[in-house]
């Protein structure tokens, strides 16, 4: 490894697996909520999984905290407030760190934003979907598009002026002019961020043992286009695969990942990676993935640990950067990985000559590139 192989900047991710209701696309860790959830012990549990990781954390500050799902937004305002301020006790905060918290637009969710923020979330990412309630039913949603409009006008009188809207196109039955009418929507309250990608079908979901009928490739591809169009005119730059944002209103949390940061992860199933220093090893960590296990004090947090062989860890930071439209510089490469790029110049000819990368001090994807991501990372994987 090089001598310029160093610590990267570190985020926290906290996971909440409960959901009112499961979506039909969803694939992530989540589970339905039954009468009451048990919020004390897994607040307890969370603050030991972390207290657990402090060695990681190697004297560096925290720049950002995401409370994932599930949906987080159902935990209690003294929950998050003892959560963030147990942590921030044991970690420094940076003066500057990012808090998101993902949030539905249910109006028991709704009502608590202002509490939110002031417990020190500062930054809200709103799970809309759709404004158009036949395709919300599809999706599986519990909110009408009058819940959306009202969560977001609360955001906007709660004080939150960085947000973010969550959308998602190529739906069931979904037309071009529909798909177009919920970034219309959308941009009415300026958001500072918008997350804007297809719905794909994903494993172990229902919409996988129950397809649903899906737009043709052609109207798919107009979506894109169109949409992309429009995200520009509003002054929303696309900065990664399905992000876009405001100037200076990326999320800071997703940047971390895809820039090859270090994140501890905590809550049930929760994800991690963490570079030691010391060892001159990147790791990473994924702990016990059901919430009842996770709370069994006779089990472990930490489900599973591996260390990333020296050979792949090129492959993985190229298989994040590579997401970013502005790529990344040759300093960034070998401090995040302690490899020599000169190394992996063969590949990055090979795919600059198949016109997916631009080659320089900054090694970025080409728009082909960009279209074609999935070969341009196979390259290097």
């Amino acid at each position: 490894m090089t001598s310029r192989f160093k610590l990267p900047p570190l985020s926290l991710y906290i996971h909440i697996p409960w959901c009112v209701r499961k979506c039909p696309y969803c694939d992530f860790n989540s589970h339905q909520a039954g009468q009451s959830i048990p919020e004390a012990a897994y607040v307890n549990a969370l603050l030991a999984d972390f207290e657990q990781e402090l060695p990681r954390v190697q004297g560096r500050k925290l720049e950002s905290i995401f409370f994932g799902g599930g949906t987080p937004s159902l935990f209690s305002v003294q929950a998050i407030d003892k959560i963030l301020s147990r942590i921030n006790a044991l970690t420094p905060f940076s003066p500057t760190i990012e808090t998101t918290l993902e949030a539905n637009p249910g109006t028991f969710e709704q009502d608590k934003f202002s509490d939110f923020r002031q417990a020190g979330i500062n930054r809200l990412s709103i799970g809309i979907q759709s404004f158009n309630d036949s395709h919300l039913k599809t999706l599986g949603r519990i909110h009408s598009s009058a819940d959306a409009i009202s969560a977001i006008n609360m955001a906007i009188d709660s004080g939150f002026i960085n947000f973010n809207l969550d959308l998602m196109h190529g739906l069931p039955n979904q037309s071009t002019s529909e798909a177009l009418s919920d970034l219309a929507r959308a941009f009415e309250f300026q958001p500072t961020h918008l997350s804007w990608y297809q719905l794909t079908i994903e494993p172990n979901t229902v919409f996988f043992s129950h397809p649903p009928r899906l737009p043709k490739e052609d109207t798919l591809a107009e979506i894109e286009d169109a949409g992309k169009k429009l995200l520009t005119e509003q002054g929303l730059h696309q900065y990664e695969v399905s992000a876009y944002s405001k100037p200076d209103k990326e999320s800071r949390h997703n940047l971390n990942y895809w820039q090859f940061g270090d994140y501890l992860g905590i809550g049930a199933g929760a994800h991690g990676k963490i570079t030691m220093l010391d060892d001159r090893q990147v790791i990473r960590t994924s702990k016990t993935r059901l919430p009842k296990s996770y709370l069994d004090p006779g089990k472990n947090f930490l489900g599973k640990k591996v260390v990333i062989p020296a050979d792949q860890l090129a492959g993985e930071f190229f298989m994040n950067a590579l997401r970013l439209n502005k790529g990344f510089n040759v300093e960034l490469f070998e401090s995040r990985t302690g490899l020599p790029i000169k190394a992996f110049q063969a590949k990055v000819l090979q795919a600059e000559k198949q016109g997916l990368l631009v080659n320089g001090e900054t090694i970025l994807p080409t728009e082909k590139g960009r279209l074609f991501l999935n070969d341009l990372v196979g390259i290097f994987v």
